[in-house]
């Protein structure tokens, strides 16, 4: 004879019991060790009694960083990373709140996050940005799952994601941004491949030429017509002290002595203006 549980001897439906929620088999019971540490007074005894706790949770904060694994950043990092976040959750967390995991949980997985969001990027992006990238690549992911699919373009992942197509250029930006190439990076697999390093420019010379001309034409324009005519033939005919001495009727001596004297009237003049500046503007524009 067949009995049909879902009713009582009466006849009445069997009230079911609530469901119960599930706990993860690194989830122990430390309600007790909870409530003596909210009682004790900063000390020895409770400095053991916390890190009983830590002991006791530590599975729960590894399980938590495995959720991370193949990131970008070794296990054992996320591991200390998550230790931290368990420790910060114990030393914050209220017993008659409710249960721990479910406090610590979040504490912990956040603190992760903000490890990859502050310590994993090569280079400093604003956390708007990161969170753009973030829907960036997940969209990406989402609309290529169908094998075959061609690569989104950035008005496909707008309209996925509702963001503005500028928006999702600022997040496709900031996907080449979590790491960084090395100088040396190969950049063609040729015979003659070639560096980074191999296309960035150098440090042209002839900028500081330009600068020192400008700076020395006011005072080029203070000189007497002689010698003017003399540093021209100096240093733009490129004749010798000598030459200059025969065309102008004077010894070499003295086209010597004119040479320097005009030299150093050009550079004073020089630093006298930037001098005058610095004094003006209250910083040196050299």
């Amino acid at each position: 004879m067949l009995i049909d549980m879902s009713t009582s001897q009466s006849g009445a439906p069997a009230e079911q019991a609530p469901p119960t929620r599930r706990r993860h088999d690194d989830a122990p019971d430390t309600i007790a060790l909870f409530t003596r540490l909210a009682a004790l007074e900063d000390g020895p005894e409770r400095d053991i009694l916390r890190d009983e706790l830590v002991t006791a949770w530590l599975p729960m904060a590894h399980r938590i960083a495995g959720r991370f694994r193949d990131r970008g950043e070794s296990i054992e990092d996320l591991k200390q990373v998550a230790a931290l976040g368990l420790v910060k959750a114990i030393d914050r967390f209220e017993p008659d709140r409710g249960a721990f995991e479910s406090y610590a949980v979040p504490t912990i997985t956040g603190e992760v996050k903000r490890h990859f969001r502050d310590r994993m990027w090569a280079l400093r992006v604003p956390r708007r940005v990161q969170e753009l990238r973030n829907k960036v690549r997940v969209a990406r992911r989402e609309l290529t799952q169908t094998p075959g699919t061609p690569e989104p373009s950035v008005a496909d992942i707008a309209a996925h994601t509702g963001l503005t197509e500028e928006e999702v250029g600022a997040g496709m930006e900031a996907l080449e941004s979590f790491s960084t190439l090395s100088l040396d990076a190969e950049l063609s697999a040729d015979d003659d491949g070639y560096s980074l390093a191999d296309t960035l420019g150098a440090s042209d010379a002839s900028f500081d030429t330009v600068v020192d001309r400008e700076a020395a034409k006011e005072g080029l324009r203070r000189l007497p017509e002689r010698e003017r005519a003399i540093l021209y033939m100096r240093f733009f005919e490129d004749m010798t002290q000598s030459r200059i001495a025969d065309q102008l009727g004077i010894s070499q001596m003295h086209v010597s002595r004119l040479i320097t004297r005009s030299c150093a009237r050009v550079r004073d003049d020089v630093l006298g203006q930037r001098g005058s500046r610095r004094d003006a503007g209250g910083r040196s524009v050299a």
